[in-house]
């Protein structure tokens, strides 16, 4: 049985790196993995389930026998509610796989029962699942009090935004805008490729950032 990670982005770009690197040295300093020997599985997602190409490809995977330990970099990876973390941490162990989570600390392993980590795992779930719903709710509730400033009622649109009636909505490509928006602000992108990626222009990145940062949640 070989050794699987798995790694969820917003976009192909955001964090994938740090990520893998993370799990690799992981894989091979405590599991004594062969970088050849580790099955990548990855997905580009925002949504807070599990349904997902690349989570069902590597749970099939699991479930079939072929993978013997699963490396994820944090909780909030592998699942973003607490229903879903304790259903992929069922079916996991019910396949004799090992469960690893790098940030939290954390190894569950089929044959062992630790009720320690058993409930902190379910504790660190509860609180993913709880940011999720938190910046979800952030959001409407910013969207709705944008709506009534009058900045935002002439002229174009924000970036990531579209008008509905002449109210302001979120646009298809708004989780996109946000996730190439915190690498600018965090640094793993520059103002060009940011520009490039979203497709407009330097002085649009910049007065996102600079002017329109509570749009994006930054």
């Amino acid at each position: 049985m070989s050794t699987s990670c798995y790694v969820r982005v917003s976009t192909e770009e955001q964090n994938l790196e740090r990520q893998l690197e993370s799990i690799r040295t992981y894989a091979q300093d405590n599991l004594n993995t062969e970088l050849a020997d580790l099955q990548i599985f990855r997905d580009k997602s925002t949504g807070t389930d599990t349904s997902r190409s690349g989570y069902r490809e590597m749970m099939e995977a699991i479930e079939d026998g072929e993978i013997g330990e699963v490396v994820v970099k944090s909780v909030s990876r592998i699942a973003r509610s607490i229903r879903d973390l304790d259903r992929t941490a069922e079916r996991i162990k019910d396949a004799g796989a090992e469960l690893h989570i790098i940030d939290e600390g954390l190894i569950l392993k089929p044959h062992e029962n630790d009720p320690y980590q058993t409930a902190l795992f379910r504790v660190l779930g509860v609180f993913a699942e709880l940011e999720a719903e938190i910046a979800q709710k952030r959001t409407r509730e910013g969207i709705a009090a944008r709506q009534q400033n009058e900045e935002y009622h002439h002229g174009p649109a924000p970036l990531g935004f579209e008008k509905d009636d002449g109210r302001l909505v979120e646009g298809d490509d708004y989780d996109l805008v946000c996730a190439v928006l915190e690498m600018k602000a965090s640094g793993d992108m520059g103002t060009r490729e940011a520009a490039r990626e979203l497709r407009c222009g330097t002085a649009t990145i910049k007065r996102c950032l600079d002017e329109r940062a509570e749009l994006y949640e930054l």
